[in-house]
């Protein structure tokens, strides 16, 4: 019977050949865990504001409508008890709806901010990088072309 060859041992020496810095894949995971945390930060600030703006919106509600709840001795009460509600609660959605607005803005801005030195800071790593790993691949010819002759 044939016996299959172990490629095993073939591919460790092929790939012992290649010079790998094994700290840019750390540098990797430690920039990519930093900016997580930090697209972290901003989306929990935001969804507390969001929550503030919202039990804040919701207990102004809630004390609008007692107004409207109380017993009136005149029909007409009624309806003015409603259209000042309706005013109130109107005014309160565009106030709030207007600082949700400025919270996703808020977002945008610190997120575009992120992405913009993320770039920045991987434009800079990888030129390291390459320039790095010209010099190994460099290094290494001039070694094997030695061994050569």
């Amino acid at each position: 019977m044939t016996k299959t060859p172990d490629m095993t041992k073939m591919f460790q020496d092929m790939m012992a050949s290649f010079p790998v810095d094994n700290s840019a894949f750390q540098n990797a995971f430690k920039n990519q865990a930093a900016m997580a945390e930090k697209m972290s930060k901003v989306a929990l600030e935001a969804a507390e504001k969001s929550n503030e703006i919202s039990s804040k919106w919701a207990k102004d509600t809630i004390a609008k409508v007692s107004g409207v709840t109380t017993a009136k001795a005149d029909p007409a009460d009624y309806s003015k008890a409603a259209s000042d509600f309706a005013s109130a609660a109107s005014e309160m959605a565009a106030e709030n709806l207007a600082a949700f607005a400025e919270i996703a803005k808020k977002v945008q801005m610190e997120t575009v901010e992120l992405m913009m030195a993320a770039g920045k800071d991987l434009t800079e790593e990888t030129s390291a990088a390459v320039k790095k790993a010209t010099a190994d691949v460099q290094t290494a010819a001039k070694k094997a072309s030695s061994a050569a002759k």
